[in-house]
């Protein structure tokens, strides 16, 4: 949690500075810009980190807080080729490459987000039938080593496969801090596995998982909390995206009411930080986030699709310090701008993203060849 002065919304709050310093836990933050996780599939075919990627992560070294991508906890939840894990001792080995990479550069220690891709993934991909909480498929195709193929239908988890899936979060948060993270960051939002238990239109379970969201948030909360036992609730984060419709999520009018369930459950366990996702200061829900969360708030703005601002969304993110968040997210300006930090502080213009494409197809180009700022 952050100190008191900067943590909550009252009326006579003074904003902080996007460059103050801040403390994290047991972590002193230089700044209070935080590189949100982007999967960029540079991964090897069985989810390694690469040396390529140690270049890319240490390149971003300012900034206050690097969330690391998404990284799967055991193989059936890999969504796409060339995505990270976390779940062997090669993963461990590759991304203690990259901690190591980003401490030699004067970063401070990375959390690793932890992903399960639910009905986001295949068989050609993985290996396995996809897992989610209903056997509703993807409403859209999806990528694949061939190329992108219809989507399949998932196998519904079994209470056996949920209890085993939950100690895998566990495992991969205890392997993530051996691999050099200080903490890991639960995903539980963008259409992926934990968020398609709490979507009605993706749980249409009947037992004590499915029905009202007091029920649907359960998986949730079960992973948060076997994370926190394994490795300490200021090593947790949670990340969430209320309202967000990718990968086909659908929280009907239900969205104010099942996030205000999740954090009401959560709130008192001490969490390192609640991370929200297409965080916008004028949403009701967001604004009762806010006012719920006790702890550290992290806030990702709503930035055009596919675009960086001119500003490389330094307005939008002191809007939301200005609405009470602690620490901004920023992905895509990060992705194009490895001095972001010091481009923010001083309004030199930003690169724009080049080619969409390039985000995802591996390789230098589009990921560790973008300009500093002479």
């Amino acid at each position: 949690m952050l100190t008191p002065s900067v943590t909550g919304m009252t009326d006579t709050r003074v904003a902080p500075s996007l460059f103050a310093p801040a403390r994290l836990g047991p972590l002193d933050l230089p700044n209070r810009l935080v590189m949100a996780p982007l999967t960029r599939n540079r991964a090897t075919a069985d989810g390694v980190p690469t040396a390529l990627m140690a270049t890319y992560y240490a390149q971003r070294a300012s900034a206050g807080l690097i969330i690391a991508e998404a990284s799967t906890p055991n193989a059936v939840g890999q969504t796409y080729p060339n995505i990270t894990a976390i779940h062997d001792t090669a993963h461990i080995a590759g991304w203690r490459r990259v901690t190591d990479a980003v401490r030699a550069a004067g970063g401070r220690p990375m959390f690793l987000q932890i992903q399960h891709g639910g009905r986001v993934g295949h068989p050609d991909t993985s290996g396995h039938m996809p897992l989610a909480p209903s056997p509703v498929p993807l409403p859209e195709p999806i990528h694949t080593p061939g190329g992108k193929q219809p989507a399949v239908t998932p196998r519904e988890m079994t209470t056996d496969d949920i209890r085993a899936t939950v100690a895998d979060f566990a495992t991969a948060a205890r392997n993530a801090l051996e691999a050099g993270f200080a903490g890991v960051e639960v995903h539980s939002a963008n259409g992926h596995l934990l968020h398609q238990f709490l979507a009605p239109n993706t749980n249409r379970r009947t037992d004590a998982y499915g029905g009202p969201p007091e029920n649907r948030i359960r998986f949730t909360v079960e992973v948060v909390d076997a994370v926190l036992a394994e490795i300490g609730p200021e090593r947790t984060g949670l990340r969430i995206s209320p309202g967000n419709t990718v990968n086909g999520i659908d929280e009907g009018d239900e969205t104010e009411a099942l996030y205000a369930a999740l954090v009401s459950a959560l709130a008192d366990r001490g969490l390192a930080y609640l991370h929200v996702g297409f965080a916008d200061p004028d949403s009701a829900v967001y604004q009762d986030i806010r006012e719920q969360w006790p702890g550290t708030l992290i806030a990702n703005p709503v930035l055009p699709a596919g675009q960086i601002p001119a500003d490389g969304g330094r307005h939008a993110a002191e809007r939301l310090l200005a609405a009470g968040a602690d620490l901004i997210a920023l992905g895509r300006p990060f992705l194009a701008n490895p001095d972001l930090v010091e481009r923010l502080r001083t309004g030199a213009p930003v690169n724009p993203v080049r080619n969409k494409y390039l985000m995802y197809v591996g390789g230098e180009t589009g990921y560790t060849d973008y300009p500093v700022n002479a």
